[in-house]
């Protein structure tokens, strides 16, 4: 399908100021186009992680360039349902960002594209299509648009306008606390995982810059908020974490199944959506930076190439095979089993084990194995993890040895 060329005597709206609205603004006003970028919260406190991978830093070295505005986390936890806790080393380590942090420094980028960037402090209510390209609506006045971007999360509300709204099997809740750095455990260079029994999900504690933003994830129906924070409420209390001073939030995220990836639409004439407005996050882990600054940076791409319908192309090439292909193991993954035991039990044991599979988790939290030629790996790393693993289990019980540390034997509970 051929879609329309913006009307260049417009400028590009894009409705949403998180990480993927400012980058494509800041992208479309360095590459001459005229842009009318909406949020009416601008810089907010979004209630997730906040986790920037090695991937996204190589490719936005701007980010690492942050300095103060992130806290680089060396080492990460990962615990079984049945508490088994193992400690390792990142070999890239992942850049923790307040999200107030990361949307003024994308928005800043964004102002310093030039004069054809205008950041708009306004809540779009309503946007229609006209003859020549798109009216929006604010309570303050009205705007025209050749060409309107879609960076407005998973509860945008205009989607309904484009595409069938997101059915609750495709959306993951979350509830969580901003934890002052007094009021919590560890040295701030430590991120865990609680993985949860029955629970397509799981507990993180991400350390920022001035404090610690810890949650829990679960699939929608599976189990509710209220359900979701007891628990997290409780295992922080386990863990020593006060919640004195805490602030709690709740958050809806995209966790696309494999069907709907199939079918996702992403673009059309005259609109686009990037970033969580389109769905693109990641089904197993909850990461949705990379693919909403990716995402950003090929729709403006496309646009400033003067073949908007490119940008479902390249999606299509680069990174919906990745999402559809964590969507169709995301079950399997929390919920399967391997050798006898659960998948979950197994890695964290074999990630104590073996050297080589540690290494191998590093580059998944680093970003930079993808799950497309991730069971090769796993097949060619075998001999040397069930040799690592063999020696560890005549080696029991285990101490502290190299980068990780282990507190439970893995083959037996």
């Amino acid at each position: 399908m051929s879609i329309k060329l913006p009307i260049a005597e417009l400028p590009i709206a894009i409705v949403g100021g998180g990480p993927a609205g400012a980058l494509a603004a800041a992208l479309l006003g360095a590459g001459g186009r005229d842009v009318l970028l909406f949020d009416e919260k601008l810089a907010w406190e979004k209630p997730c992680g906040g986790g920037v991978t090695h991937k996204a830093l190589e490719r936005y070295p701007f980010l690492a360039d942050a300095g103060s505005g992130s806290n680089l986390v060396e080492h990460c936890e990962l615990i079984s349902p049945s508490g088994q806790r193992v400690r390792f080393q990142l070999q890239h380590p992942v850049a923790i960002f307040s999200r107030m942090g990361l949307n003024g420094l994308l928005l800043e980028r964004a102002r310093r594209a030039g004069l054809s960037v205008e950041i708009r402090n306004e809540r779009v209510t309503r946007v229609a299509r006209t003859d020549d390209g798109w009216q929006l609506i604010t309570p303050q006045r009205e705007y025209k648009a050749s060409y309107l971007i879609l960076a407005a999360g998973a509860r945008n509300p205009f989607r309904a306008q484009f595409l069938s709204p997101i059915s609750p099997s495709d959306l993951m809740v979350t509830a969580g606390y901003f934890i002052p750095r007094g009021s919590s455990p560890g040295d701030g260079s430590l991120m865990q995982i609680q993985f949860l029994q029955g629970i397509t999900g799981y507990i993180w504690v991400f350390p920022r810059a001035d404090h610690v933003s810890a949650g829990i994830a679960g699939k929608m129906g599976e189990i509710s908020t209220g359900e979701l924070r007891r628990i997290l409420e409780k295992w922080l209390v386990e863990n020593r974490f006060r919640l004195d001073g805490a602030g709690f939030y709740s958050h809806i995220l995209p966790s696309f199944r494999a069907q709907t990836f199939e079918t996702l639409e992403v673009c059309g004439n005259g609109w686009a959506m990037i970033g969580d407005s389109a769905g693109l996050v990641d089904p197993i882990t909850g990461e949705g930076l990379y693919y909403a600054l990716r995402s950003a940076e090929l729709c403006a791409g496309a646009l400033l190439g003067g073949q908007p319908d490119d940008y479902r192309t390249q999606l299509a090439e680069e990174i919906l095979p990745e999402l559809r292909l964590a969507a169709r193991v995301s079950q399997r993954f929390y919920n399967g089993q391997v050798f006898g035991d659960s998948v979950l039990k197994r890695m964290v044991g074999l990630t104590a084990q073996s050297a080589t599979f540690r290494e191998l988790m590093s580059d998944l939290f680093a970003g930079i194995q993808g799950y497309g030629d991730l069971r090769t790996r796993l097949y060619r790393i075998l001999p040397a993890v069930l040799k690592e693993g063999l020696a560890g289990t005549f080696g029991w019980p285990w101490n502290k040895t190299g980068n990780s540390e282990f507190s439970a034997n893995p083959l037996v509970e």
